[in-house]
Parts: C-alpha cells; structure tokens; sequence
C-alpha cells in the first residue's frame, strides 16, 4: 500500500469520526465504521483495534453498537472461534436502521415528558407567574411540535423501504 492510499484512509477515518461525533455518536464508533467500510473482507476486534489504535474493549463495545444500529454485521470463519464484522454498504438501509434505533423507548419518553409537561401548563395544575407559565408552555410546545415533526419524518424514511431504493432515487431525481 502506498503512503498516499495511507493517507486518504486516515483521512476518511478521521472525517467519518468527525461526522459520528455531529451527530451524537462516540467519535470512535465512526472511526471503526470507517476502518470495516474500507476493508475488502470482514475484519477482527484485534484488526479494528490496531487500525483504529482504539483499545480492544472500546472496539468491542462500539462494535455492538454499530452492529445494533444496523451498520456492521457480525460473520464468522470455519476454524476460528473469533467475530468478523464486515460494513453495511446499503446506506438506505443503514439510515432506516438508524431512525428506527433513533424512535426507541428514549424518543418516547422524551416526546412523553414534555406532552405531560404540557398537559401540566394546560390543566392548570402548575403555580406561578402567569408570564413564566405562559412562555414555558409556548416553549415546549414548541419542542413538542418539533419533536412530532422528526417522529413523522422517520416514519416516512422507514416506510419508503416499501418502494425500494432505486424508485426513491428517481422520485428524488425528478424533484430536482
């Protein structure tokens, strides 16, 4: 391998770190996404680990959850009592995994918590100064429409797995 190829590598790693880190993801877990995406054939924790310089422990437990999200999958070799993992290259499938990871039980409870919250407001239930009370309910209704907004967004992204990516790239394409 030439130290340019090297280079770009390292590079790419770095960015996808980068990215994984903006959208709420250990640094790491990008670094190792990045290490297996590259990679022709399935690779080890000890080949993660000594590509991503990250420790066995961190690569497994990052590993996991890449694995969880749907975007590594876990194979193994005859003969070898070790996990290979080999990257997701369907990234319509590696976003549903990702939304649908995204509207577990913690999306729900936060949605939960603040229409509880204003519940609370509306009832009257909650003492105070009427100001207060009356910019803390625009604010998290506020929140709250938000929050419908990316549940209703994700249920959209997930439902379109039923027309198949290549009829999503022409829909996509003709709204350019």
């Amino acid at each position: 391998m030439t130290r340019k190829l090297a280079q770009l590598k390292l590079e790419f790693t770095e960015s996808l770190s980068q990215i994984s880190r903006f959208w709420g993801f250990p640094r790491g877990m990008g670094a190792i996404f990045a290490v297996v995406y590259l990679a022709p054939d399935a690779l080890s924790l000890d080949e993660i680990a000594e590509r991503t310089g990250l420790t066995k422990g961190a690569v497994s437990t990052e590993i996991r959850s890449l694995a969880r999200l749907g975007l590594v999958h876990r194979s193994t070799r005859l003969g070898d009592r070790r996990d290979f993992y080999k990257a997701e290259t369907d990234f319509f499938q590696s976003i549903r995994s990702i939304l649908k990871e995204r509207q577990t039980s913690e999306f729900d409870r936060a949605l939960k918590s603040v229409s509880q919250a204003v519940s609370s407001l509306d009832s009257g239930q909650v003492a105070g100064d009427q100001a207060e009370i009356l910019f803390i309910r625009e604010r998290l209704r506020a929140l709250q429409d938000f929050f419908n907004a990316i549940d209703s967004l994700a249920n959209a992204v997930t439902r379109l797995e039923t027309l198949g990516f290549s009829n999503v790239k022409r829909i996509l394409s003709a709204l350019k």
